[in-house]
């Protein structure tokens, strides 16, 4: 079976592009960053916080986002949905991710939760098509 949903490509004023995906956390729609560099889906610590999203402490420090090393938690996220594919009990990396909202509200661009990582892309197999502007996700039937 493949689950395609729409992406939206957002220009970031001659510094590239980023693909945008709409999914729902909990019930609630969010947009994240569809980042193929990133090796764990991430969300933003303040926005989970105050979706009342429990958030642990992790042992681990996370690198990249231009930094050698920070702080992080985790969250299990209840469900995940990105269009029909439904992702239950999903740990995610939890960031503090308000610079990239500083950096999109300077260009216009909406506010994202966070990244949709490598962990989900692999595991579902996922095609990007920039041309069709989707993202497709391959389930063994």
């Amino acid at each position: 079976m493949i689950i395609t949903v729409p992406l939206q490509i957002i220009d970031l004023h001659g510094d590239g592009y980023h693909p945008l995906v709409v999914v729902k956390i909990n019930g609630t729609s969010y947009t994240l960053v569809l980042d193929t560099g990133a090796s764990r889906t991430a969300f933003d610590h303040d926005i989970l916080e105050q979706s009342g999203t429990a958030i642990t402490a992790s042992e681990r420090l996370s690198t990249g986002l231009g930094v050698t090393n920070m702080n992080s938690f985790t969250a299990v996220i209840n469900e995940i949905h990105i269009g029909d594919l439904n992702i239950p009990d999903f740990e995610v990396a939890v960031l503090d991710l308000s610079t990239i909202n500083v950096a999109y509200r300077q260009l216009n661009h909406p506010e994202v939760l966070g990244v949709l990582g490598g962990d989900i892309l692999v595991k579902y197999k996922a095609v990007i098509d920039y041309g069709q502007q989707t993202l497709s996700f391959h389930l063994q039937s």
